[in-house]
């Protein structure tokens, strides 16, 4: 187990070496192998008496982000032009930080700031992209970079099913969370609750850190292998490491038994068909659509009162009968109540991530409801209208760019798109590597559009 925190520190220190010579893409490095397996890292490096050290470790991601950030500033050899997008960003943190500065809610000032961070720290990730110059990043590359991972992390989970354990059990995973985020074990396993599901299924994390971020770190990687393997006349082209990755992608999502990321990912697949317009695709998903839908029918009008397994968890999912469908309501509507009675927020550190942790979590498992719970209704209406924001953006310029900027657009597109039903049962931005990524690349895409004053342009210049 020890490979874990010593990946995690060899990516760190390869970063940093190349950004001392100048390369500073190579900081991507560490974010695609040091940040996915962050939680597995710090949790051995617990297990195996580091304590002291993890919160030197745990500043590795925020040091590496403001040092690339900083370098991309300096680069500047003039003002740049801002896209709405930027305004709207700036925005949301220039509002978010009044409510962490000023003595609102019930939260310490130190708390406050916590909080602040984990919400609106994108911010810092996305500028660290947008001030990076795309003719200095070499785009395939990293990509290739996630294929990989991909496998490994597809061959991770085939062995925990083979095995039936998870890998979190041996990896102290459980006393490091109630070390430093006072989460208790929980469960039937000895971890939480999120790592197993109604019907006595095991769910499965792999390398990351529960089954929810496996299942989103599926969506980037489904979303990475459609932007590296299509190319510009839209013909999809995989070699033999692009088929096993999809086959790993697979892998994961099922095994993780994740609704909403399951149905983002064939939402992804839908998606790319019809921007690359492949119709066999969309038929044959409809085909198979309209194939389950039959099935339950059948099974519900044969065997209703027999229903178990998989089938009895996606039916009490329809009905919002099973615990955690209805955990996500009962959230929703504790949040949705706190929006209506201060429409202006309840403060920062109220719901969330910094919240649960000190046990005085208002709603929660959205997203957008944890935002507008803090910050409020403008806040959140800001947060949403930066995600629509990017997805018309990237129908705009999608036919129009070519080359790794056609990859980048195509990447940060069917991100948006698969990662926005995840947003609505779970605090996505709360997982770094997740986020992290998705940030960098959005700022890196308008970065390039900027470049440009309309699509035309792109159509002449190729």
């Amino acid at each position: 187990m020890i490979v874990f925190p010593l990946l995690f520190l060899l990516s760190f220190i390869i970063a940093v070496r190349e950004i001392i010579r100048g390369n500073t893409q190579e900081f991507l490095l560490f974010l695609i192998f040091g940040l996915s397996i962050y939680t597995t890292a710090m949790s051995v490096a617990f297990m195996i008496g580091l304590k002291d050290i993890i919160p030197a470790f745990q500043f590795f991601k925020e040091l590496l982000i403001l040092t690339v950030l900083g370098i991309g500033i300096m680069s500047l050899r003039e003002r740049p032009r801002f896209h709405l997008i930027d305004y709207l960003i700036l925005s949301f943190l220039l509002y978010t930080s009044l409510y962490a500065i000023l003595p609102l809610g019930e939260q310490s000032f130190v708390n406050r700031l916590v909080a602040l961070k984990s919400t609106s720290f994108f911010v810092i990730v996305y500028f660290a992209g947008r001030f990076f110059d795309p003719k200095k990043i070499y785009v395939n590359k990293y990509l290739n970079y996630i294929v990989l991972l991909t496998i490994a992390a597809g061959i991770t989970i085939c062995l925990e099913v083979l095995f039936n354990q998870h890998l979190q059990t041996l990896t102290g995973y459980a006393d490091y969370s109630y070390y430093f985020f006072n989460f208790e074990p929980s469960g039937n396993y000895g971890l939480s609750w999120t790592f197993e599901s109604e019907g006595g299924f095991k769910r499965f994390a792999s390398f990351f850190a529960n089954p929810l971020e496996n299942a989103a770190a599926t969506l980037l990687a489904l979303c990475a292998i459609g932007a590296l393997y299509t190319r510009d006349d839209n013909r999809f082209m995989p070699n033999v490491s692009g088929l096993l990755a999809l086959a790993s992608t697979f892998a994961c999502i099922t095994f993780a038994i994740s609704r909403a990321p399951f149905a983002s990912y064939f939402l992804v697949i839908y998606i790319y068909a019809l921007l690359t317009r492949k119709k066999y695709i969309t038929h044959t998903i409809h085909l198979g659509v309209a194939a389950v839908a039959l099935y339950f029918i059948w099974v519900l009008s044969s065997f209703e009162d027999k229903a178990d397994g998989i089938v009895e968890v996606v039916i009490n999912t329809l009905n919002f009968s099973n615990p955690s469908s209805v955990g996500h309501v009962v959230e929703w509507i504790q949040g949705i109540d706190a929006m209506i009675s201060s429409p202006f927020g309840l403060g920062l550190g109220t719901s969330g991530r910094v919240a649960g942790s000190l046990g005085e979590n208002t709603g929660g498992e959205n997203q957008f409801i944890i935002i507008g719970v803090q910050a409020g209704i403008l806040a959140l209406l800001c947060y949403l209208f930066i995600y629509i924001g990017f997805i018309r953006t990237g129908l705009k310029w999608l036919p129009a760019l070519r080359g790794k900027e056609r990859k980048v657009c195509m990447l940060v597109l069917l991100l948006k798109i698969a990662i926005f039903i995840p947003l609505l049962t779970s605090e996505v931005e709360s997982s770094s590597y997740i986020s992290y990524m998705n940030w960098f690349f959005s700022g890196l895409f308008i970065s390039i559009v900027m470049q440009y004053s309309k699509p035309k342009e792109i159509q002449h210049a190729n």
